[in-house]
């Protein structure tokens, strides 16, 4: 059944290792099921808001997840984007600032935001203008996506993933405040008690990235999903060892039942339109315009990016399959909009997955499951410690730097954009911020060098467009 629904000879793999991969990207980025309702609620955990947002993000992953699997038939997952779920959190904040509704309502009417960009985007990709955009993005940008996304993983993995906090603040990050401190003891100062998790956390992540790498050494399919079991054997002993804490306490008062009734009262189908209008049809209007662009350079970038790592891609560097790609990653925001959960788009952390051996739908497919399981098994997902996903983000990230000897480097219209990418994506925090400096800095140079005919002019739509996003829109 499997080889006739998702090709999987013709892929070069097989069920075991489908599987693996789809395991292995659901790990990666579990974090995202407790993370994003945080986010958009504001730590107001527990509150009908919260729940509403917790069965919304299981949801709409799947429901995106299942729609590349099988359209697509690429091992791609999708969840709400990073990023985009932040800046939601924020334009909530402003509407219920600016009209005085309440955040639940300003909540609502924000989704109305996400319901049309969903809708743009689905007939954007249905008449193949997004993958028009796609083409029209350099070859030479196109190869430098893979290893600047490499270099946001890394920058995840030991800048921003493994956040620590206690008395004396925080969040305290591995990179800058561990490895950062002048000193082992003013690091201790600066983290007061956190400083021991803070150290098994750099322990747990090298231990695990150092499995991955053994193990890959050896070519063991699944090496990265075994890296991140054993990381976390060790920082649960770690726990219990040095720390004093029981990793497992959580689940003794654990409710395994999905709150159905919060979301039914506070997301599902609630896209209120009478607060949509109180924005404003200016400031709605742009802000539309702004989660259309993010989305948009995020998600061409990851499956670029991914597929190109994959050697998915053919001679002009296009990948198969990408309109119907992104027709899943529109239906993802749909669903995301009418369940309650910002933007849904395709994940960076897929290239985990397809690092593992993924080369189908049957990945996406395994990861969409275990997205609507944790609709139950919440709090087991939840003990998976964030120095256990580090290991793998990071081993990902190194393997995509590979990528940059594609790049032509004797071609400063080549090596120009991609040099900014690679610091953009990781400092900005943004894949498609970081693809619209290169595309800029490629067009100008272009019209400096006396070659503006070779760049088409959806080249220099999309480089004016993010000049506009970048210093007018609102």
């Amino acid at each position: 059944m499997f080889e006739k629904v998702f090709k999987l000879s013709s892929k070069q793999t097989t069920v075991k290792t489908e599987i693996v991969a789809g395991i292995t990207t659901f790990m990666t980025m579990a974090y995202i099921i407790a993370l994003n309702p945080n986010l958009l609620t504001n730590f107001d955990t527990g509150s009908p808001l919260w729940n509403g947002v917790f069965l919304a993000t299981c949801i709409a992953s799947a429901i995106g997840t299942m729609v590349m699997a099988f359209l697509a038939n690429q091992p791609f997952v999708m969840a709400p984007g990073m990023g985009l779920n932040s800046f939601f959190a924020v334009v909530v904040g402003n509407i219920a600032a600016a009209t005085g509704m309440s955040y639940v309502q300003s909540f609502q009417g924000a989704l109305v935001i996400i319901a049309v960009e969903g809708v743009v985007f689905l007939i954007l990709s249905i008449f193949n203008i997004r993958e028009k955009i796609v083409e029209a993005i350099p070859l030479g940008i196109r190869l430098g996506i893979s290893p600047a996304i490499g270099l946001m993983l890394l920058n995840i993995g030991f800048g921003s993933n493994a956040g620590i906090y206690s008395e004396t603040g925080g969040p305290f990050f591995m990179m800058r405040d561990f490895f950062g401190a002048l000193t082992p003891s003013v690091a201790q100062t600066a983290m007061g008690s956190g400083y021991n998790a803070m150290v098994l956390s750099v322990v747990t992540t090298f231990i695990g990235l150092f499995v991955i790498l053994a193990l890959d050494n050896k070519k063991v399919k699944g090496s990265v999903l075994y890296g991140m079991l054993i990381a976390s054997v060790v920082y649960w002993i770690g726990q219990f060892v040095f720390l004093g804490t029981n990793p497992f306490a959580a689940l003794a008062t654990a409710s395994f039942v999905p709150p159905f009734a919060d979301m039914v009262e506070t997301t599902l189908f609630k896209l209120d339109f009478a607060a949509f209008l109180k924005i404003g049809w200016f400031t709605a209007i742009s802000l539309i315009i702004t989660f259309c662009i993010i989305d948009m350079f995020d998600t061409i970038g990851t499956l670029v990016g991914t597929a190109s790592r994959a050697g998915m891609l053919d001679e002009k560097g296009n990948m198969p399959q990408m309109k119907e790609a992104l027709v899943a990653d529109a239906v993802g925001t749909i669903a995301g909009a009418v369940t309650g959960t910002s933007t849904v788009t395709t994940f960076v952390e897929s290239a985990s997955g397809v690092e593992a051996g993924g080369r189908s739908g049957l990945t996406a497919l395994v990861a969409a499951i275990l997205f609507l399981a944790c609709m139950f098994l919440a709090p087991v997902v939840a003990v998976i410690p964030a120095a256990a996903t580090s290991a793998a983000l990071i081993y990902v990230g190194i393997l995509m730097l590979s990528g940059l000897r594609n790049v032509d480097f004797n071609d400063m219209t080549q090596l120009a954009p991609v040099s900014v990418m690679l610091l953009a994506m990781p400092i900005s925090g943004s894949i498609g911020h970081g693809i619209g400096l290169g595309m800029i800095i490629y067009t100008v140079m272009k019209i400096f060098a006396g070659k503006a005919k070779e760049v088409s002019w959806l080249t220099y739509a999309i480089s004016i467009l993010f000049v506009v996003k970048f210093f007018l829109a609102v």
